[in-house]
């Protein structure tokens, strides 16, 4: 498994902006961001090219977790071709990430 990729405030809008994109909001003092992470990773390596999964430090990107309202993290959401689709708060397992995707994948 891989790492994600990191997005900032600076290229966010071109990094959600095609295809299905999955943002996890997070930082790294926070132990249930850090129990996602490896979940996430293996739900990239399955998913392959259906959707990109990328990580958002919220502490050192203020600009787009205030824009969107993140109050509370892992908040991770899920944009398709730049729109806003789906979000979902707290850790959870594997397979709830992969349902709130699949409802999204063509």
């Amino acid at each position: 498994m891989g790492a994600l990729k990191e997005v900032s405030d600076n290229n966010f809008k071109e990094s959600t902006s095609k295809g299905l994109v999955m943002v996890d909001f997070w930082a790294p003092w926070c132990g249930p961001c850090r129990m996602v992470t490896p979940v996430l990773e293996g739900l990239q390596a399955e998913l392959g090219d259906k959707v990109s999964i990328v990580k958002m430090n919220v502490d050192d990107n203020p600009e787009i977790a205030t824009q969107f309202g993140i109050t509370s993290i892992p908040t991770l959401m899920i944009f398709k071709d730049g729109e806003l689709v789906d979000r979902t708060m707290g850790a959870a397992p594997k397979e709830h990430y992969k349902t709130l995707l699949g409802k999204h994948i063509a």
